[in-house]
């Protein structure tokens, strides 16, 4: 059993910054990702990072702009998001498999409570 808990979100300008971290706890080696979810719309990939932290995926929108990494000493996940614009207004959730790093959220099995992120004009 995986829990994860996000942090670090809140309101912020737009073209601010913001750096969300997901704190993982229980037994074993796992994948992670970010997601987020606005009102009225489906699930968005944002960005995955591989058990080591050697690959990451990135969506093209948020190419550039947003970093995922990780602290596996910590067991801590980080979402460095730069340039936010307003319509990236959404709840940001991590999620771990302890498959192959994806980008499809079905093959998480983990998710986190979520954390709000609000870019105001």
């Amino acid at each position: 059993q995986v829990q994860l808990v996000e942090s670090g979100g809140g309101l912020v300008q737009a073209g601010g910054s913001l750096r969300l971290s997901c704190a993982a706890s229980g037994r074993g080696s796992y994948a992670m990702g970010w997601f987020r979810q606005a009102p009225g719309k489906e699930r968005e990939f944002v960005e995955a990072i591989s058990r080591t932290g050697g690959r990451t995926y990135y969506a093209d929108s948020m190419k550039g702009r947003f970093t995922i990494s990780r602290d596996n000493a910590k067991n801590t996940a980080y979402l460095q998001m730069n340039s936010l614009k307003v319509e990236e207004t959404a709840v940001y959730y991590c999620a771990a498999t302890l498959g192959v790093v994806t980008t499809t959220p079905h093959r998480y099995g983990y998710w986190g409570q979520g954390t709000q992120v609000t870019v105001s004009p």
